[in-house]
């Protein structure tokens, strides 16, 4: 399971306790979640050796990534936004970290055409596009269909994530055969406020 957008020492404490196998770190500013390079350093080293460091990005440029690699050195950098595989080729050259690509789904055909994306990247995430008019890729309670991942397998384990919360995860797993989870806006009380017994709960439904 992952736990994305965690801000707090608080917060990432209570994730490695009940169990996550990553923990992310946003770095993009229209999200409640941002954080930057130089503050997420000190925060997730805590993390280091305990769960997989992950950098959610959103169409990131070279100084952002740089600082990025510099500062919290990542396992995996998440890329969220329109990347292409060559961008996501700098973006293991400037971070030295592994690849997420994540792919929007609503429809049956959202998923055709993911072979490059396979091929390339350590781990493909499915979210659910966000609602129209939406100024966030990601992180906004939107769900899809989980039964359009029945019976698709990847090269790499890969995570289902868009909607998830306590109530429903072990449901959405057992639905889509997802073998990994994400959840970000699903464990808060608030937008960019994590719910330590939410998360707690989260990773104890999956468990």
């Amino acid at each position: 399971m992952k736990i994305c957008g965690l801000t707090t020492a608080d917060m990432l404490d209570v994730a490695l306790d009940h169990g996550a196998a990553f923990v992310g770190a946003v770095f993009f500013t229209k999200s409640p979640r941002d954080i930057s390079p130089e503050d997420a350093r000190p925060l997730f080293e805590r993390a280091r050796g305990r769960a997989k460091i992950v950098a959610v990005t959103v169409d990131a440029d070279d100084d952002l990534l740089s600082r990025i690699g510099a500062h919290l050195r990542p396992d995996f950098v998440q890329l969220h936004g329109r990347e292409t595989v060559a961008r996501a080729a700098d973006v293991r050259r400037l971070t030295g970290a592994g690849i997420i690509k994540v792919l929007p789904v609503s429809v049956p055909a959202d998923l055709d055409g993911v072979a490059d994306w396979e091929a390339y990247a350590d781990h493909l995430m499915f979210d659910a596009k966000p609602p129209e008019g939406s100024d966030l890729p990601g992180g906004v309670g939107a769900r899809f269909d989980w039964a359009l991942m029945q019976g698709r397998s990847y090269r790499h384990d890969w995570f289902l994530a868009g909607g998830l919360n306590p109530d429903n995860a072990a449901q959405a797993a057992a639905i889509s055969g997802a073998p990994l989870l994400d959840v970000s806006s699903g464990v808060e009380s608030s937008p960019g406020v994590k719910d330590p017994a939410r998360i707690a709960a989260f990773l104890k439904a999956v468990a």
